[in-house]
């Protein structure tokens, strides 16, 4: 649970960095992440999700 947490923690500080150097880019992306279809961002999400687990598995051997 605490690696969760730490991880939660590390999204949050990129998150808030980006937006915090770059607000109006980070303005443009999620306007621009408006006009993707649903199906292209669930496939997307499920996508970089599978990435992050694969990721952690071979950090956790």
């Amino acid at each position: 649970m605490r690696d969760l947490a730490t991880g939660l923690a590390l999204v949050l500080v990129i998150e808030g960095i980006l937006y915090a150097l770059f607000p109006e880019g980070m303005k443009r992306v999620a306007a621009r992440a408006m006009l993707v279809p649903p199906n292209i961002m669930r496939s997307a999400g499920l996508l970089a999700a599978a990435l992050g687990v694969v990721i952690v598995w071979l950090l956790r051997r």
